[in-house]
């Protein structure tokens, strides 16, 4: 069975911090829905209603797009152990690029990563468990560095440029703001 929460407890805090991988999901109003995995150590609970993540140079930029158009944002963990669960986080997000007043606030939870684009934050309406008995039993081998061998092969002004080129705008042609704050 489903359970609400209006908040995070401990618990659940706890079980984000074990999690390798993460989801995140959001749409326009109208368009596509898009749903991103994530990894690397990029994922912190601030509190219990507030989490951030630091979201990392990409093929799109359609979080951030959909964020500015509409704020929803979906974020989903789920257990590949013997525990099964599945923990979705409901709320607004926002995104906090290096010129936003909040910048440091937010960047400071984090280690430096090659390729760093912005934080995503999301206030938190609510969570919600489920069952996970449908998800099959994996073991975390390590993470990929390919994307960040990638953003250190471009370097700073290689990255910016690729903004330039292919993050400015979603697949659906809604503005992303990368350069605005």
């Amino acid at each position: 069975m489903a359970k609400f929460y209006s908040k995070l407890t401990p618990a659940l805090q706890e079980f984000i911090a074990e999690q390798k991988l993460f989801f995140t999901a959001s749409a326009p109003i109208e368009g596509r829905v898009n749903l991103s995995p994530k990894g690397i150590d990029t994922f912190r609970c601030i509190d219990s209603k507030t989490v951030a993540y630091l979201d990392l140079t990409g093929s799109g930029n359609e979080t951030a797009a959909h964020l500015h158009e509409n704020g929803r944002l979906t974020v989903m963990f789920c257990s590949f152990t013997e525990q099964p669960l599945i923990l979705r986080l409901y709320g607004q997000g926002k995104a906090i690029r290096p010129r936003h007043s909040e910048w440091q606030k937010f960047y400071s939870l984090f280690e430096a990563i090659p390729g760093e684009r912005q934080v995503i934050v999301l206030d938190i309406e609510a969570a919600q468990t489920s069952c996970g008995f449908g998800v099959p039993l994996y073991e975390f081998k390590q993470q990929r560095e390919t994307l960040i061998d990638w953003a250190e092969k471009k370097g700073n002004s290689g990255i910016e440029q690729y903004w330039h080129n292919k993050n400015q705008k979603s697949i659906d042609g809604l503005p992303t703001k990368i350069f605005e704050d």
